[in-house]
């Protein structure tokens, strides 16, 4: 069983890959990096968790 994310994860995810669909790839670390610059989430484990969420849809190739 996965963890299930929040809707506020999905949808900031979806929002950033839709406005900047070629900055972000496979990589965490640098995807980390991007969603700590195009949003003001403030919390560490937040960012990480939008990250890890957008490099699992980066990686699937889901359409937006």
């Amino acid at each position: 069983m996965g963890r299930i994310k929040t809707q506020f994860v999905k949808r900031t995810s979806v929002e950033l890959l839709k406005k900047h669909p070629d900055k972000f790839n496979k990589d965490f670390d640098e995807n980390k990096k991007l969603v700590g610059t195009y949003t003001d989430v403030e919390s560490k484990k937040v960012r990480n968790i939008i990250a890890g969420y957008i490099t699992r849809l980066v990686k699937t190739k889901k359409e937006f």
